[in-house]
């Protein structure tokens, strides 16, 4: 049920809009998953060289097994950037027996979310804020000369997330106390941003915490939330494989319940986090009947 439908390739990219060349050369830095990888390239522009291991990853990053290849990427790195909060162990492990001495930021450790909380992190607004100020601030200190330009690039990461901002701000003036129900925990962070109520059945929400399949009544219990219309939008990964949210998929549909699409990695042909996150924002405001 937890697997990913998409290829698991790593990139190297520098950042997108970047503020012209950089005054110094550029710091190596290895993110172990796109989602902050997205926002480390964007902050870092052409004073930041980025790999990221897992992009758009059909393996569980809980899982994975860093190969080779990986390794040789940290053995360069002068930064690293995790998750954290037991999502890709493998990458901090590898940090700590690769490169020691390498500074690492870990989006868990810097919003203080403990092991076994929800490790999505990259929806919760205020951890998309803290993660980009503690990446500047290191990429300042690992290159002094290029604080000017690095103080450039997180201005306008800060400008290009008002459209996002905006749009969060406008759902939760309009929505807050409507419900959602969701397959897989990932949204959480911004559904509480949003102000939504969570009606997924406990039982159910219980299973996919502990990582077990859903028991036959926990199913039966969201399918008579859907069908008696106490949800008012479904949340769903489509990147999910498996008949579970095949299943969940089809009573909303049939109960006439609003299902929108949220993935847990960038989505294909996003231009950056930012559009990724405002599309999959913008379908659910007309989920809700907010206009967006």
């Amino acid at each position: 049920m937890l697997a990913g439908c998409t290829n698991n390739d790593s990139s190297t990219h520098t950042g997108a809009s970047a503020a012209g060349p950089c005054p110094a050369a550029p710091v190596n830095v290895v993110v172990s998953v796109d989602q902050w990888g997205e926002i480390v390239a964007t902050l870092g522009g052409n004073c930041a060289k980025v790999k990221t291991v897992l992009v758009s990853s059909s393996v569980d990053p809980h899982d994975y097994q860093p190969s080779p290849a990986d390794a040789s990427y940290f053995s360069g790195s002068q930064l690293v950037v995790v998750n954290g909060a037991d999502y890709d162990p493998w990458a901090s492990r590898l940090a700590t027996t690769t490169v020691p001495k390498v500074p690492l930021i870990s989006a868990a450790a810097v919003t203080e979310t403990p092991d076994g909380a929800n490790p999505h992190l990259w929806y919760s607004p205020s951890a998309v804020t803290a993660v980009a100020d503690a990446v500047t601030d290191e990429l300042t200190r690992l290159s002094p000369l290029a604080a000017g330009y690095l103080a450039t690039q997180r201005r306008k990461f800060t400008t290009d997330l008002k459209p996002y901002n905006a749009l969060i701000a406008k759902i939760k003036a309009a929505a807050t106390g409507k419900s959602y129900a969701a397959t897989e925990s990932i949204f959480s962070y911004m559904a509480d941003a949003l102000g939504l109520l969570d009606k997924t059945p406990a039982g159910y929400r219980r299973a996919v915490a502990n990582e077990t399949d859903p028991s036959p009544g926990d199913l039966n219990a969201f399918r008579t939330a859907l069908s008696g219309r106490q949800i008012d939008v479904l949340v769903l990964n489509p990147q999910t494989e498996g008949s579970l949210p095949d299943q969940i998929r089809t009573a909303a549909q049939e109960s006439g319940v609003p299902v929108v699409d949220a993935t847990e990695t960038v989505a294909a042909g996003a231009k950056s986090f930012q559009s990724w996150q405002i599309d999959q924002l913008t379908s659910l405001a007309r989920a809700l009947n907010v206009r967006a």
